[in-house]
């Protein structure tokens, strides 16, 4: 708008405008909305233009007037001044701002060399910085006056390039390479500095084992002749790494975490004694390199979940000193192509580089699972790089061996693997040169739980001596991790104890509500009652369940022996031959006893063969596996056999562990019959199993059938399910043991004759004296809820309930199969 009318008619015909307007508005947005409505040529102008050129006007009419002058008034000049100090009104305001902030970072300036001044001389306490910092100080305590020549003389000062920048400074933090290289490059006067207070600012702590990257940053460096060397060494939890050679090196400070040594790990002695001859050479290089031999290069730990391989492999570490590369698989992977090949090769450039070091890598099968059951190319090419990464460092030790030491880098590099799924590994890394050791890192046994259960309570504050025997007892199958969980939850109720006795204690004699009673302090005599008790550690062991036993375990059966009634011949069979192993192993090894044969239990059906199964897990306190019947069997082709081998593998991780097969005909019947393929190959894996094949040691099998005429042979023989029990059907004294075991937890009258009863229930199973019993129950139930003269005392189970209940219970046994079943034990030659 100003192009087109021209600049100067533009202002003054405006500034009349604005003349003839003033009086009758009094802000901007009226005049403007004044304007537009009244003259046309101002329509086609943006308010915020027109807002602008108006304020543009009116500025300098405004600036000589007095401060308290209103908005409306304005000062009338000529067209021309009017233009000039327009004009001339922008650039001024600029150079004022550029004044300004040139004042205002000289005075910064100026400041910051002040007490930069002030803090050397404050360090060197020298004579002249005394007196020049009482000036400084005469000078501060001056009048308003002496204040602003000072800060004109550091303005001054300021100004002056040499002045500001003429003295070296160097920033506290540096992280650039150089500026490490002269900051901790060791110089003469390192004996003096060394008895002067070290300032917490310059130290620079790294942690070994976690913060690979920065170690590997400071190892990157080269030294003087350009090689960069780097040697941990472990002294007292801490070490140093040097980086170069000569006077161009640079030594770090490095401090470790406290971490696990072999002497914290416990119930791994036979796992350290293999592991000696890898750490050995790993510690002392000279000694494979004198025997002219390449050491091992890749260890793989595996084993079930919380058996302690990640705690191994700290502690190798740890004893060792050297530098740690600790990654999980998965953090390798990337979703861009090729990046977790070269975050792999990343990997072990850093661990060559500082070498001799380790390099940990837990849960590889995530990463380097079988290559045929892959389907991306990606995660085949990612086993492929760490294939090739495994053979650089075994060429690399291979040449260093076969050249002289003096001028090769070793470059040995330890490759630790953990995984609880070796078969899933692809079989290349399996190999030597790669993976030259597999170490199994198993279940403890009970040796091993007292061992690590030491460790775990060594800093415990105790009530006594603890049973430490009797605790590893207890917790068979139990794993590192489940222990750790058993102290923990030992201490949780010990203070839950402690603290429901101390609110007791401060109800006591006090009217009001505690409501905030957890808050009151705690002397020293309550503190010293602080202890766990062997109480504590047997609940413990009750609450916490282990992980192995958290799939594919039965809970152990709430069935005693006083619950089983009329089978005192089986007891002591059971005792023999399963509980007092179990509660005695040391005994029987010591006269090398050996207990694989299996028991098969047959029988009429409901005589209780199921129940004094359950009745011996109890008592034996042992792991208990309840296989019901065909539970096993798969339509698809394989499963069933898997399950059955998966069966036998947690038994025999859990050991000691009763097996009991429920129905054990259905699972092994005859391998000759007529489209039995599926039960043949189950068969097959059971007699493989029971064979033991793979040391079914610790582990018993129970198997329950009322049919084994059906059963295939070769399950039959010594050593598979070689021992015969007859369950019969019970006589008169029997029934009597069962009825009053059947009674025990029955409000049954004393008028009750059971010995009657039992001789009335002739061909009665157990499981006939069962329903007999619960009949009574039911006739007592109902005549109480019917009889109008029912009263408290009638609660009971009188004579005349049985006598009903006699009436509509009848044996499930009949003569005819009872002489069957005699015969076929008369054929097994059961005793």
């Amino acid at each position: 708008m100003g192009r087109r009318n021209g600049g100067r008619p533009l202002f003054g015909t405006l500034r009349r405008r604005l003349d003839s307007c003033k009086s009758r508005y009094t802000t901007v947005d009226d005049i403007v909305n004044h304007l537009r409505s009244t003259y046309p040529d101002y329509q086609r102008t943006k308010q915020q233009a027109l807002t602008r050129l108006v304020q543009q006007v009116l500025e300098p009419r405004a600036k000589p007037a007095a401060p308290k002058v209103s908005p409306t008034r304005r000062v009338h000049d000529d067209d021309e001044d009017d233009d000039e100090e327009g004009g001339r009104s922008a650039p001024r305001r600029r150079r004022n701002t550029i004044d300004q902030g040139e004042e205002r970072l000289q005075k910064m300036e100026a400041l910051h060399l002040r007490k930069r001044m002030q803090g050397e001389e404050e360090a060197q306490g020298s004579a002249s910085t005394s007196s020049a910092s009482s000036s400084s100080a005469s000078g501060s305590s001056g009048s308003e006056e002496e204040e602003d020549d000072d800060d004109d003389e550091a303005v001054s000062m300021s100004t002056s390039e040499d002045a500001i920048y003429g003295e070296k400074y160097e920033p506290a933090f540096d992280l650039m390479k150089t500026m490490l290289r002269n900051k901790y490059t060791p110089k003469k006067d390192d004996n003096v500095r060394k008895k002067k207070p070290v300032v917490e600012d310059k130290n620079v702590e790294l942690e070994v084992a976690n913060n690979s990257k920065v170690t590997n940053e400071l190892c990157a460096v080269n030294g003087g002749r350009g090689e960069a060397k780097a040697a941990v060494k472990d002294v007292n939890s801490k070490g140093s790494v040097s980086n170069g050679t000569g006077g161009g090196g640079s030594d770090v400070e490095l401090k470790q975490k406290t971490g696990p040594r072999f002497s914290d790990l416990g119930g791994m002695q036979d796992v350290l004694e293999e592991l000696m001859e890898v750490i050995v050479p790993l510690y002392r290089s000279e000694l494979p390199r004198e025997l002219g031999v390449t050491p091992t290069t890749g260890i793989l730990l595996h084993g079930p979940p919380g058996c302690g391989k990640t705690t191994l492999a700290h502690a190798i570490a740890n004893e060792t000193g050297l530098p740690f590369y600790q990654i999980s698989a998965t953090e390798l992977v990337s979703g861009v192509s090729g990046a977790s090949e070269e975050n792999i090769r990343e990997l072990f450039t850093k661990a060559y580089r500082t070498a001799p070091s380790i390099v940990f890598i837990d849960e590889i099968d995530s990463i380097a699972s079988k290559r045929d059951n892959l389907q991306r190319e990606m995660e085949k090419r990612i086993v492929t790089q760490l294939l090739v990464s495994m053979d650089q460092s075994s060429s690399c030790m291979q040449s260093a061996n076969d050249s002289d030491s003096s001028k090769v880098h070793s470059g040995h590099v330890l490759v630790i693997g953990a995984t609880n799924r070796p078969d899933a590994l692809d079989p290349a890394l399996r190999r030597p040169g790669r993976f030259d050791r597999e170490i199994v890192v198993g279940i403890p046994d009970e040796s091993s739980r007292e061992h690590i259960l030491t460790m775990l309570t060594r800093n415990l504050k105790l009530e006594g001596s603890l049973d430490l025997k009797h605790i590893a007892r207890s917790t068979p199958g139990y794993v590192s991790a489940d222990l750790v969980a058993v102290v923990k939850e030992a201490g949780n109720l010990a203070i839950k104890r402690i603290l429901s006795r101390r609110k007791w204690e401060l109800s006591q004699g006090l009217t009001r509500c505690l409501g905030d009673w957890w808050k009151e302090p705690w002397s020293h005599e309550d503190v010293d009652k602080l202890f766990c008790t062997m109480s504590d550690f047997q609940e413990a062991v009750k609450k916490v369940q282990p992980s192995l036993r958290r799939e594919g375990f039965s809970s152990v059966p709430n069935v005693k022996w006083e619950d089983v009634g009329g089978l005192d011949c089986l007891k002591e069979e059971f005792e023999s031959s399963i509980i007092r192993p179990i509660k005695y192993p040391e005994v029987y090894q010591t006269f090398e006893v050996v207990n694989e044969t299996g028991i098969l239990l047959f029988g009429p059906p409901g005589c209780g063969k199921t129940l004094i199964a359950k009745a011996v897990a109890n008592e034996a306190g042992a792991n208990f596996i309840h296989i019901k019947g065909p539970e096993l069997l798969n339509k698809f082709v394989g499963e069933s056999e898997r399950e059955v081998r998966r069966v036998f593998s947690r038994a025999r991780a859990c050991s000691p562990c009763i097996v009991f097969f429920d129905e054990v005909d259905a699972l092994s019947t005859k391998r000759d019959s007529e489209g039995g393929s599926v039960v043949e190959r189950v068969v097959n894996q059971l007699l493989i199993e029971l064979n033991g094949g793979d040391q079914r040691q610790g582990v018993f099998v129970i198997g329950a059938t009322n049919r084994p005429d059906v059963m295939d042979e070769a399950l039959l023989r010594s050593g598979r399910l070689g021992k015969f029990l007859y369950v019969p059907v019970p006589n008169a004294d029997q029934r009597f043991s069962i009825l009053k075991a059947l009674a025990r937890k029955k409000p049954a009258d004393s008028t009750v004759d059971l010995r009657a009863i039992a001789e009335a229930c002739e061909n009665f199973s157990g499981a006939d004296l069962a329903a007999l019993m619960n009949e009574a129950a039911k006739a007592a139930v109902n005549e109480k809820l019917t009889s109008v003269e029912a009263t408290s005392d009638t609660n009971t189970y009188m004579p005349r309930h049985f006598e009903i209940a006699l009436t509509k219970v009848s044996p499930s046994v009949s003569p005819a199969e009872r002489r069957r079943y005699e015969r076929l034990a008369e054929r097994f030659k059961v005793s």
